[in-house]
């Protein structure tokens, strides 16, 4: 399954909107993607997994692209 992860670059950055990114990661869980991404300094704020239309329409994006980990 496909989950797109909303981030901050920096852990000790508060949460804004304009400064949010994304990541498409493949994982089975929730808890997989975290896992995954523990090493890095990212300041995780949702996690949500993608099927269906909506993983139809984040693939159209020309920012998508499956984080290998």
């Amino acid at each position: 399954m496909i989950f797109k992860v909303y981030f901050q670059e920096k852990i000790s950055e508060v949460p804004v909107r304009e400064r949010t990114q994304t990541l498409y990661i493949e994982a089975t869980t929730e808890g997989e993607v975290r896992s995954k991404l523990k090493d890095r300094p990212y300041n995780i704020e949702f996690v949500t997994p993608l099927q269906g239309a909506s993983l139809e329409y984040e693939e159209q994006s020309e920012n998508y692209k499956v984080l290998e980990i």
